[in-house]
């Protein structure tokens, strides 16, 4: 197939998805699931068009949310992240940790599967997804009180390279189970992606920040494509370096959206159709990759580890990391606790044991694209009547 064909492809699918995005809204459907039915619809044996290619749907799914965490961190004032930093940061952290010990337990206990396994699914899911939280909270125009959304808003955005981490360690454990378990080490690779990621794309984008607002451009539009630049120097030089490439990604963008003086209405323009850009292809490639034919034989079993993200898992780990936060009110605690929204994030995690190889691992690929439709449609669907009950909506 030649490069022409595939561009007119995708470029008839992400026009579709568009097309589709106003009557989404409408009706209630988050664009996500637009996206990704498209590439369900299209991909996989009609009009003789069939896609299977693992590697290049992880690496499409990386860059794209790559972006997306940037121009999240774009949007992301100083202001509000001195607001949610505590408890979003306890969130994004040690509610990640929480999250996927008691998923895993649960899941070894009532289904038998091995602790290896559960631990590797209970990592893919433990994250909410910045994506799926902005685009509803957007698309229903939501403000919640006491910083609610806020906070779901920077734990979304900032939670993802703790569940990265995890799930390349944990995949590179259920490879070669034989070998011993190394907690110091992984302590170590753990703090070091986290340090380098943070200081590396700190440096970078002061130092973009220092160019832009000292070097006058006449052309507003360079203003963007060199903060791209500096994105991608940030995100993949600190990703070489040995830093975890999410973090980079969300810390420059803070420091770029919140330090240029010129061109920041046009910037945030830009990046926020490349974010779109970016979701669109994301959702339509990873809806390509799945096969609805095969996605039934899980069906059933998918329903047992949903439940218990939801309803357990997910509330069990905001309740013990909002212990420290006594002032939180107990209705912004369970509005939380029920609002762990997913996305394409746990997809694309989902591609990395499945490219590497570990066993069994497609199958859940696909019984987290279950987890994540049932989580959009119930949790997402959730969040406004809920937030009424709890009288925190604005």
């Amino acid at each position: 197939m030649t490069y022409e064909i595939i561009l007119l492809g995708v470029a008839i699918l992400v026009a579709v998805g568009i097309l589709l995005h106003h009557p989404s809204k409408t009706l209630g459907i988050p664009s996500l699931l637009i996206f990704m039915g498209v590439g369900l619809g299209l991909g996989n044996g009609e009009f003789n068009f069939v896609y299977d290619n693992l590697a290049l749907t992880s690496t499409v799914g990386a860059i794209a949310l790559n972006i997306i965490v940037f121009v999240g961190g774009i949007n992301t004032s100083t202001q509000s992240i001195k607001l949610a930093y505590k408890e979003g940061g306890m969130l994004a952290t040690f509610g990640v940790l929480f999250t996927t010990v008691s998923l895993a337990a649960l899941l070894h206990f009532i289904l038998g599967w091995e602790l290896i396994t559960c631990l590797l699914f209970a990592a893919i899911v433990s994250s909410t997804d910045a994506a799926a939280v902005f685009s509803i909270l957007e698309s229903k125009k939501l403000k919640l009180k006491e910083q609610t959304d806020t906070v779901l808003e920077f734990e979304s955005a900032t939670n993802d390279p703790v569940a990265l981490v995890m799930v390349t360690i944990l995949t590179a454990i259920a490879l070669a189970p034989t070998e011993v378990v190394s907690y110091s080490a992984i302590s170590i690779t753990l703090a070091q992606q986290i340090f380098v990621g943070i200081v590396f794309a700190y440096l970078i984008g002061k130092l973009a920040v220092y160019l832009l607002n000292h070097v006058k451009l006449e052309e507003y539009g360079l203003i963007p494509v060199f903060i791209l630049a500096s994105f991608i120097i940030a995100a993949y030089g600190s990703e070489l370096l040995g830093g975890n490439i999410l973090i980079a990604s969300y810390v420059v963008g803070v420091v770029i959206g919140n330090g240029i003086s010129r061109g920041g209405e046009v910037s945030k323009h830009f990046f926020n159709s490349l974010s779109w850009l970016a979701q669109s292809l994301m959702f339509i490639i990873l809806g390509l990759q799945i096969f609805p034919q095969t996605l039934f034989n899980v069906f059933m079993v998918s329903l047992i580890p949903a439940a218990l993200l939801m309803f357990v898992a997910r509330p069990l780990a905001v309740q013990l990391c909002y212990l420290p936060f006594t002032q939180a009110s107990w209705k912004k605690r369970m509005l939380i606790s029920a609002i762990g929204l997913k996305g394409a994030t746990p997809i694309v995690f989902a591609l990395i044991p499945a490219t590497a190889g570990v066993p069994g691992s497609i199958d859940i690929v696909h019984m987290v694209f279950f987890i994540v439709l049932f989580s959009i449609l119930l949790q997402g669907a959730a969040l406004e009547p809920l937030a009424k009950k709890f009288k925190l909506d604005q």
